[in-house]
């Protein structure tokens, strides 16, 4: 009798065990489904998010091409030109860096610092491997160069000599090291903060025009017949399967000072042939041009969640007395706010990163800070900067990202 009510009393440990062992397998199983993706991710993403990371914070070339020099600078006041000893560690420090053939790195980064540091390195590189001087070095080099007694010279290699450090966090900013510290750059060099401000007035501006012009679209899929939603449906995807390089270059052609609608604004009387709206090459034709392309990554979103509001909400409302406006008001469209936070969300952060649209028809006023990452990358190769951009880029959408969803009323509808 006891090992029956033992066994009985046993019975739901087991289960509960065995209920456990099979969540379990479960969890395994699934995780070997998801390793594949997984690995993708990681390879794909993880990895280079890593070496960007390291890019904008990892700068060796001064560190380990100058360490004579590096090591000398330790000692200086930061005013004026060094000491004999530094300008001695210098010129031993060019020799091997010419004979080791890394004099053009060492030129070009300091040249990124300091404009005009490349000839003067170089030359000196090269004219202290034919003939260096007996001593008397700080003489030397002042004398082939005013450049080598200038005090923003050694600034400029004082501040690269450490491997590791946020000079191109603090050049992303538009901000500087100097000897009385961090400052802002000369007005003539801050284009990085107004192109971010740019970028985020664009990226808004797009998304609100998305929600002006996507909402009454996917409302009028949501609620028409089968069929005619169907056809919008279509209409809605067609861009699609059309190249985004032949779309911004129909954008071209519509809204150019002899395009289609300058033609058609003349031929109505609403211009003259003299007076033709620019309408490209502009702020205005980025706008255009970034809204009809993203407007679909907001309606389709939308379309998804207006579709599975049951109709019979809006005739309840109704029924009760309420105005057809205001039932919409109060009882559909708080249901559709999770789809327009989805929509309003993936045009948002498609906009901030947009590059090509931009680039073809955004002219000077037009440009985001896309292009000089880019630029950065392609032209003048400064890939430091170029990491340290997107990153800040990367981090400020992640913020945004981050108060959306703490914030969205369409969590608390979801929840």
């Amino acid at each position: 009798m006891a090992d029956v009510a033992a066994a009985v009393y046993a019975a739901p440990e087991n289960t509960a065990r065995q209920v456990a062992r099979s969540r379990r397998i479960e969890m395994r199983k699934g995780l070997l489904l998801l390793a594949p993706a997984l690995l993708f991710l990681c390879f794909t993403f993880l990895l280079p998010l890593g070496y960007i990371v390291r890019l904008s914070v990892y700068d060796p070339t001064v560190h380990d091409g100058l360490p004579r020099t590096v090591e000398a600078l330790q000692s200086w006041s930061g005013s004026g030109a060094p000491d004999e000893q530094t300008f001695l560690a210098l010129a031993n420090d060019l020799i091997d860096a010419r004979n080791a053939a890394t004099i053009g790195a060492i030129a070009n980064r300091l040249n990124v610092e300091a404009a005009g540091l490349r000839s003067a390195f170089t030359s000196a590189a090269r004219r202290l491997s034919q003939k260096p001087p007996d001593d008397h070095y700080s003489e030397w080099f002042q004398k082939s160069d005013p450049v080598w007694g200038e005090q923003a010279t050694w600034q400029a290699i004082n501040q690269l000599r450490s491997a590791i450090s946020a000079n191109y966090y603090l050049a992303a900013v538009d901000l500087r090291r100097s000897a009385s510290g961090i400052e802002l750059a000369p007005e003539e060099n801050r284009i990085h903060t107004t192109l971010f401000a740019r970028t985020f007035l664009v990226a808004f501006s797009v998304t609100a025009l998305c929600i002006i012009l996507g909402y009454p679209v996917a409302y009028l899929i949501a609620t028409s017949s089968k069929l005619v939603g169907s056809i919008m449906i279509v209409l809605v995807l067609l861009p699609f399967w059309t190249s985004l390089l032949v779309r911004t270059t129909g954008w071209i052609v519509l809204l150019q000072s002899q395009g289609v609608l300058n033609d058609l604004f003349v031929y109505l009387g609403i211009i003259s042939d003299e007076n033709r709206v620019r309408m490209i090459y502009n702020l205005a034709g980025t706008l255009i041009a970034m809204t009809h392309i993203l407007l679909p990554f907001f309606i389709l979103p939308l379309y998804s969640v207006m579709v599975s509001i049951p109709p019979l909400y809006m005739r309840a409302a109704q029924s009760l007395g309420a105005h057809r406006f205001y039932a919409f008001w109060r009882v559909y469209f708080p249901n559709t706010l999770s789809g327009v936070g989805s929509g309003a969300l993936l045009a948002f952060i498609l906009a901030v990163g947009y590059y090509i649209t931009p680039a073809l028809v955004g002219g000077q006023s037009g440009q985001m800070i896309s292009n000089i990452i880019a630029f950065h990358v392609q032209s003048s190769l400064n890939w430091g900067l170029a990491a340290a951009l997107g990153m800040i880029l990367l981090s400020v959408v992640l913020i945004l990202y981050a108060v959306y969803h703490r914030y969205s009323g369409a969590n608390y509808l979801v929840n």
